[in-house]
């Protein structure tokens, strides 16, 4: 491997990144016509690739996308990809198009589909962030809001006013007022000693770091709920975090400047998601 070209896995071969090319008729560049995984890789390992595999086949059954390989083939892979990268501890992305097609909307004629992985260092831990309140909203009651699409700007756009403010991430609400996620993460918050998180129709994503955390709640006898609610409650929150696969469990100690107290309960939860 070349510092200046890593290894890629494009539509089944392993080659160097300088090599890679996709037309420019894909539809997933044209038309953000396609999803996308973000995986950590721990120890040369993917983690969690069985969960992440279920929500991009589900995601591919509901846009009548194919996919081109088998899980376990992809999986020796992403493995191998680690190993030739020299990137043992790296986050790994695996994005499927529609593939080339005619021009326009209707994806018929689309039947070649494309899937790439690549490899990234994964940076330093993460454990707290400055967040903003996006201006821009997200759907509600939207399916495709369940899986992760390449078409993403209105978080794009989202996380550019984070930027701009200095921020680390950006909070989005539902054109129903209520919370939905941030732009790269699931949102929780405690009230009343109750772990919160918006339900799935109010435009979360069906998050993999989120469900675990659900599931870590009911190990530790946390008492978890689903909550509708607007932006307004977090201030008076005992505690705010986000959830993503790249960084676990995220403390939020400031959003649109105000500070923000941190839950003793992210704590259990950060360690319960560390080593499961």
């Amino acid at each position: 491997m070349s510092a200046d070209s890593p290894l890629v896995f494009l539509n089944g071969r392993i080659l160097p990144q300088l090599e890679a090319s996709v037309p420019i008729t894909d539809r997933g560049l044209l038309y953000g016509d396609g999803l996308f995984e973000t995986i950590r890789v721990v120890r040369g390992q993917p983690r969690h690739w069985d969960r992440h595999w279920a929500r991009l086949a589900r995601g591919a059954a509901f846009l009548k996308l194919r996919l081109p390989d088998p899980p376990e083939t992809l999986l020796d892979a992403a493995r191998r990809l680690a190993e030739l990268n020299a990137l043992p501890d790296s986050v790994l992305r695996l994005t499927l198009t529609r593939g080339s097609g005619p021009r326009g909307y209707s994806p018929r004629g689309a039947d070649q589909p494309t899937l790439l992985m690549t490899l990234h260092p994964a940076g330093p831990p993460v454990t707290t962030a400055r967040v903003i309140a996006s201006s821009f909203r997200v759907a509600a009651n939207d399916p495709l809001s369940a899986f992760k699409t390449c078409s993403k700007l209105v978080q794009v756009m989202a996380r550019a006013e984070a930027d701009e403010q200095g921020a680390d991430e950006a909070l989005l609400v539902n054109t129903h007022g209520h919370l939905a996620e941030a732009t790269a993460s699931n949102i929780f918050w405690v009230q009343d000693g109750i772990i919160c998180t918006p339900p799935l129709q109010d435009g979360a994503l069906d998050g993999i770091t989120r469900g675990r955390v659900l599931e870590a709640c009911r190990k530790l006898g946390l008492p978890a709920r689903e909550a509708t609610a607007g932006p307004e409650i977090l201030p008076a929150a005992s505690g705010v975090f986000l959830t993503r696969s790249t960084a676990n469990v995220v403390d939020v100690i400031e959003l649109d400047g105000r500070p923000l107290p941190v839950s003793p309960l992210t704590g259990p939860l950060r360690t319960a998601c560390e080593n499961g």
